[in-house]
């Protein structure tokens, strides 16, 4: 359509990764691998800690909203994926697009959130390890999530808002879910200030979660610094060795995908990009926090005990 010829848009097509047969399958395949792998992660993750005593620590009750969140965040981007593979009717409706965009931006702000939190976390545990309890209460653990899914809701609305109520003059969006980038690129009017809205809350979800982040880490460095014996400064530095690899791929693919001017998006890379951080590090996530913690290893070889010796 011109620009500037538009109708009420009902619905939309996704035109998803490539029309070749063969490597639909292949990806296809694989897609459904990485899904499975996610689910039985992120679930058994959940299901560990909430079955393990030990595990119900403040750490814990945040790695177990983690797990909950990337597997709703896999579960929403993870169908219409497929769909673009495996059925040439690749149509979401508008109302469809609209939720699945509402709920993608819940997911991601909330997993900034989340991450910031556990950095608080961490350094809390490190720099204040005899007020540990009595800050990170139960009652506080409780109000920080709660918070972080008010901040992630309104911050969803604001952007659905600003995008979703613009005209559209084409249909067809170049990507395998409805994301910003490409959903812009198809309005018939002047996306300046919707760019603007965009740009700032990325700007400032990244910037005020990152700082938490950085902070609370300046203080760790420096706190395990001051430790004197090299066994006690690897036991500190090992509780935050997880955290700091989920955040550091998180941050560095989100930052490259959403702090950009939308004249530099080039979709066929984003699309790639896309699917590292929208399917592989939710599957990821769960191996970070199982492989690199003593603890977990040990909850799951006792509960695996328990459900052998109980037969």
């Amino acid at each position: 359509m011109e620009k500037g010829n538009h109708t009420v848009v009902t619905e939309f097509i996704l035109v998803g990764f490539t029309d070749d047969p063969k490597l639909r399958i292949v990806l296809f395949l694989i897609f459904v691998l990485i899904y499975l792998l996610t689910l039985v992660g992120n679930l058994g993750m959940f299901v560990l800690i909430k079955i393990n005593s030990q595990l119900h620590t403040p750490m814990y009750f945040f790695i177990s909203n983690l797990s909950l969140l990337d597997f709703g965040y896999s579960t929403i981007i993870t169908p219409s994926t497929l769909m673009t593979l495996v059925t040439e009717n690749k149509v979401i409706s508008f109302t469809g697009c609209t939720l699945q965009f509402f709920l993608f931006c819940i997911a991601v702000t909330l997993e900034c959130y989340l991450l910031a939190i556990m950095a608080y976390d961490r350094f809390t545990a490190i720099c204040n390890p005899l007020l540990y309890t009595v800050i990170m209460s139960k009652r506080f653990c409780m109000l920080l999530v709660l918070g972080a899914y008010f901040m992630s809701f309104l911050n969803s609305a604001i952007q659905t808002t600003f995008i979703f109520r613009l005209p559209f003059c084409d249909t067809v969006i170049d990507h395998i879910f409805c994301d910003v980038p490409p959903i812009l690129k198809l309005s018939c009017s002047d996306t300046h200030l919707t760019d603007i809205v965009h740009f700032s809350c990325a700007t400032v979800l990244v910037t005020s979660t990152s700082l938490v982040i950085l902070i609370s880490y300046i203080y760790i460095a420096i706190a395990i610094l001051k430790i004197k014996s090299a066994q006690g400064r690897h036991k500190a530095f090992s509780t935050c060795a997880s955290h700091l690899t989920a955040v550091t791929i998180f941050y560095g693919t989100g930052s490259f995908m959403y702090l950009r001017p939308s004249s530099k998006y080039a979709l066929d890379e984003d699309k790639i990009i896309s699917v590292f951080y929208t399917l592989a590090i939710p599957m990821v996530n769960p191996l970070i926090y199982s492989l690199r913690n003593k603890e977990v290893k040990e909850a799951f070889r006792r509960t695996i005990k328990r459900k052998f010796s109980s037969r």
